[in-house]
């Protein structure tokens, strides 16, 4: 039995508590697993940002990236080492670099989702200096009045940016009066214009990692630390499995492993409505009583990709996907075919064997974790980053607390 070490690296901007938890975690839980005829450990490091040769080797045998969205040098570093070293990292980047907002709502749309009717306007201005744009637009452009999409797909709408993320200059507009003033204000953005899905009853986001899924009621109208709620039983289990099959049916068309899907229920119907996010929120400020359940999602799909040297899908291969949608069948029917497809994709029984076989222990160890001073320290430190002086304590101590209920619900 040769003994072997499998390198994850961790490839971090501004986060603070989870990476520190996720070190904590694997340290405590010190694997030596038994995988084939060898004894598999793992060694977690963080990346740096230097300059790199092209031909030079990589280390890392699994990459957790949470830059490629936004820091190109890292982007094109990963990049690099997926086609030059057989690395693997947590998202495409070719897909999370091209498939914005606007392609997933066109995929889903092509494969029967009910996504709310979507436009996209041409900006209110252009970035000066090209002297192709003045013939362009005199030539083909035509003029048209932005408040009449309104009255075409009623009132209220949502304007947003075709490639946006983070609630990025979203603007409801409920008038013709709003609509011109959002436009206006829009700048050199290209837009979409999106129609409400008025008096839903449920707002829940579903976050996907790898064949992992946690649904949550989320609030977007509450300030930012209470967003995801904490209230259970507000779906039933047909509809918890529903949103599941959707969140993987995404995730595995554009290859994101780790991605959330915001759908609204309206009349018994699940809309989804924001679902191009493959780098979703892990900070416990915004997740607090659900922080526990990303930091182990992180470790079980990082330790599985490792250990078993899970390929890297390079190519995005959508034709069996619009196979199943071009076949006679019910939108419930074609989901069952897609989710089928995606479990296939995410490997998902080889991995939940994976897991009981090898980390059935990771949840006494993440909550005994949780309640140590090292993890409080953790949660500390975030808020330190984010919040003013004054007000460490107090949401230190409210992030803290949350935590703690779900350990008193856990035990």
């Amino acid at each position: 039995m040769a003994d072997l070490t499998r390198h994850i690296g961790l490839s971090l901007g501004a986060d603070v508590c989870w990476p520190l938890c996720y070190e904590a975690l694997m340290e405590r839980l010190d694997l030596h697993l038994p995988i084939g005829e060898d004894r598999v450990s793992f060694d977690v490091e963080r990346v740096t940002i230097e300059p790199y040769d092209l031909r030079q080797s990589c280390k890392y045998d699994v990459v957790i990236d949470r830059l490629t969205h936004w820091y190109h040098t890292s982007r094109e570093w990963i990049k690099k080492s997926i086609v030059m070293n057989d690395l693997y990292v947590f998202n495409n980047p070719w897909s999370v670099q091209s498939n914005e907002k606007h392609t997933s709502y066109c995929a889903m749309m092509k494969l029967g989702m009910p996504i709310p009717e979507t436009w996209m306007i041409p900006p209110k201005s252009y970035e000066p200096g090209n002297p192709d744009l003045k013939p362009t637009l005199t030539r083909y452009a035509k003029l048209f009045d932005v408040t009449r999409l309104g009255n075409r797909m009623g009132w209220p709408m949502f304007m947003k940016p075709y490639d946006g993320g983070g609630w990025r200059a979203v603007t409801r507009v409920a008038d013709e009066a709003a609509m011109a003033a959002a436009y206006e204000e829009s700048g050199k953005s290209v837009m979409h214009v999106q129609a409400a899905v008025s008096d839903f009853d449920r707002f829940v986001r579903c976050i996907g990692f790898g064949p992992q899924t946690h649904c949550v009621l989320y609030d977007p109208d509450a300030p930012l630390h209470d967003r995801y709620t904490t209230k259970k039983d507000f779906i039933s289990a047909a509809e918890e499995e529903h949103l599941r099959k959707v969140t993987l049916t995404i995730n595995a068309f554009f290859g994101w492993e780790f991605n959330s899907c915001e759908a609204l229920r309206k009349n018994g119907v699940w809309h989804p409505i924001d679902f191009a996010n493959p780098c979703p929120d892990s900070q416990v400020t915004s997740l607090h009583y659900h922080f526990p359940w990303m930091v182990k999602a992180y470790v079980r799909w990082s330790v599985f990709c490792a250990a078993t040297k899970r390929k890297m899908q390079k190519n995005l291969d959508w034709d069996p996907f619009y196979e199943v949608a071009a076949m006679d069948l019910s939108y419930e029917e074609k989901l069952d075919k897609y989710a089928a497809l995606a479990d296939a994709h995410f490997e998902t029984a080889r991995f939940e064997e994976f897991c009981a076989t090898h980390l059935a222990h990771l949840d006494e160890v993440a909550w005994e974790f949780f309640g140590t001073d090292q993890a409080k320290s953790a949660v500390q430190q975030k808020v330190t980053a984010l919040f003013p002086p004054h007000e460490i304590e107090r949401f230190t101590e409210l992030f803290w607390g949350r935590i703690q209920i779900w350990r008193s619900e856990q035990g």
